[in-house]
């Protein structure tokens, strides 16, 4: 009887301690996307500031380099997703359209959502495309203020990505005051504002540019 009494209590024990390694600390966990300061502020990853990158996190620090911009650019518009494709159809982890697809010599969508690596390759050859498109607006307007926003080379090329090239000029030629705002109310002046100041200028600007380049 005695052993029985010893087994039972030992079992519960042991039933006991494995389980407490199954229960969450008391600290409060966030993706690693997003960290939450004392003071209230927020900030999203990958982030251009180094004091933004706590240290107990394992988080990379990719500063205002490619790597930087395109993974920002590619949360905002799909969590990093490369099979998602919107109510509207726009697809893949940098959510294109099909028309900019045809741009850069992509026409086959169901493969292109399939295949990562052809989506990283689309969103250099649309950024060299966008660039040779808006080089004109590049020089004139980078480091000015335009509608409140301070102009920069990577907040261009990301409002071009949302709204299309035509969109950023428009923006330009009414100085800022007709506000482009995509199906789901994202405004061309919030890209330009959230994606500035990243180094793109090891990007050359190419009229022609393809994923078969």
């Amino acid at each position: 009887m005695i052993k029985k009494w010893y087994f039972y209590a030992s079992l519960v024990v042991i039933i006991t301690f494995l389980s407490l390694g199954f229960i969450p600390s008391n600290n409060e966990t966030k993706p690693w996307f997003l960290i939450e300061k004392t003071d209230g502020s927020e900030y999203i990853f990958p982030s251009k500031e180094k004091d933004d990158y706590p240290k107990i996190a394992n988080v990379p620090f990719t500063g205002n380099r490619l790597i930087g911009f395109k993974e920002a650019v590619a949360f905002k518009e799909s969590q990093g997703q490369y099979r998602l494709v919107n109510t509207l159809g726009y697809m893949g982890k940098y959510q294109f359209g099909s028309k900019a697809l045809r741009a850069i010599g992509i026409n086959d969508t169901k493969a292109f959502l399939k295949d990562p690596a052809l989506q990283e390759k689309a969103f250099m050859a649309l950024l060299a495309k966008n660039k040779w498109i808006l080089r004109n607006e590049i020089e004139k307007y980078e480091g000015k203020i335009v509608s409140g926003i301070e102009i920069t080379e990577s907040g261009i090329l990301a409002a071009a990505h949302l709204g299309g090239a035509g969109s950023v000029k428009n923006f330009f030629k009414n100085k800022g005051s007709r506000h482009f705002r995509d199906a789901f109310g994202t405004s061309l002046k919030s890209y330009m504002r959230d994606f500035a100041g990243y180094d793109l200028s090891f990007i050359e600007a190419d009229s022609n540019a393809t994923v078969n380049d």
